[in-house]
């Protein structure tokens, strides 16, 4: 069985929670694209914890996690990453990486953070961790695959073309001090050795476990919105972040998508630039950010942060050809007041409820708002539907039908427990 899960927004939606909550009964979670620019957080019994490079599921004393063949891999702070973790009692032997997972270089980051300087108020707002340079650099060709660092005999080959074209643009361009050939050399020697046990041939290892009838669980970073293809172009990430590229990222391309989860917060949270229709005003998102302490897991940036955008949510769900909804952070709406979402979009004074990924049509495009009731009492108890009071029921009830896919999970704590399951027949 092949299930993903995906952003349906911006990003920060709280898939790592998901994750993390639902792989009980999973044996293989594997992220399939993205890079260290991943912020995934999960709260468990042995505390709460940022991952970057690793998947969510990695406290799972039972399932195997890994880093697919569709990724930029950070080595140095992978490295880091799986001896924090093994710290905290995970086994090391259950964290694999593909052999053909292309290599995110020490420069990619200074490449990344070099254009964002030269863009200045243009810069898309890059978390400056080499994934942009990184991809660009694979499909140009000029990078290493993590099974090059473990051919001595032919890595200079492999390197001499790859630093020339690093340094011809971090001189030409930037002005910046180039890449020598012997630190990169030095760089992995003092790596490769390290990375060796966790490197695994993955396609091999999925098609095994496939034909063993194991569940297999794709782990999406960001969201539609951030897609490559199908995102707010040029304010997206450098990979696909759809569900239908999971069978490709994760080195299984013949395979087929049984279950696709799509993640949403209770309201709308983006990290970065480009246009955010529903978009609260400062004085309001400032409050909130400081009493949800909305803040990037990768960068500590503040989140921007807005209603619940059912327009732009909708067109993730098709995008992620969603068979269900979870809806996290609805604990946080808590006390806060009448709920506005946004249900549709006023262009050049028509009402659309069609979501358009074009920038400029964003920018020109104002919010139609409904106005709900809120709710005073704290549920981060509640584990039933039931449970929530009838105006946190109605304000979900909304949601699901803008949205035309059933809200099955809904969050109401960070903890991995807090969480409404409203079953299969939902």
């Amino acid at each position: 069985m092949l299930t993903a899960v995906v952003g349906l927004n911006w990003g920060d939606e709280g898939k790592g929670k998901m994750v993390d909550a639902i792989t009980e009964d999973v044996d293989y979670v594997v992220r399939y694209h993205g890079g260290g620019n991943a912020g995934h957080t999960v709260v468990v019994d042995e505390g709460k914890f940022s991952l970057h490079n690793l998947p969510s599921s990695v406290f799972r004393p039972d399932v195997v996690s890994v880093l697919g063949p569709g990724m930029v891999v950070d080595v140095e702070n992978f490295i880091s990453e799986v001896e924090f973790v093994v710290a905290h009692g995970v086994s090391p032997e259950r964290i694999l990486v593909a052999d053909t997972a292309s290599i995110c270089f020490p420069f990619h980051r200074d490449l990344d953070a070099a254009e964002e300087i030269r863009l200045g108020k243009a810069s898309y707002g890059s978390t400056r961790m080499g994934i942009s340079p990184a991809y660009g650099d694979r499909v140009m060709k000029k990078t290493l695959l993590v099974r090059d660092l473990f051919d001595p005999e032919n890595l200079d080959a492999r390197l001499i073309p790859v630093l020339d074209w690093a340094n011809a643009r971090l001189k030409t361009i930037y002005g910046a001090t180039e890449v020598e050939l012997a630190d990169v050399r030095e760089w992995v020697g003092k790596l490769a050795d390290r990375l060796r046990p966790h490197v695994v041939d993955v396609t091999s290892l999925l098609r095994r476990a496939f034909d063993e009838g194991k569940h297999v669980l794709a782990e999406g970073q960001l969201g539609a919105l951030k897609d490559i293809y199908f995102g707010i172009y040029p304010f997206t990430t450098s990979s696909t972040c759809l569900a239908a590229h999971a069978p490709v990222g994760l080195g299984v391309p013949w395979a087929k998508l049984d279950r696709v989860i799509g993640v949403s917060k209770a309201f709308s949270s983006c990290v970065g630039a480009g246009p955010f229709v529903s978009e609260f005003d400062d004085e309001t998102a400032d409050r909130l950010r400081e009493k949800w302490g909305e803040y990037g897991a990768t960068t500590n940036r503040p989140r921007r942060l807005g209603a619940f955008d059912g327009v732009a949510t909708a067109y993730g769900v098709l995008m992620q050809g969603a068979d269900e909804v979870a809806l996290t952070n609805l604990d946080q709406l808590t006390g806060i007041g009448d709920l506005q979402i946004c249900v549709a979009y006023e262009l050049d004074g028509v009402r659309t409820e069609s979501f358009s990924s074009d920038p400029t049509v964003l920018d020109r495009s104002t919010p139609v708002f409904e106005t709900l009731p809120g709710w005073d009492s704290d549920i981060t108890g509640a584990r039933t539907y039931a449970d929530l009071p009838a105006t946190a029921r109605a304000y979900v009830d909304r949601i699901e039908q803008l949205l035309g896919a059933p809200v099955r999970y809904i969050g109401v704590g960070a903890h991995r427990d807090a969480l409404i399951d409203r079953g299969e027949d939902h």
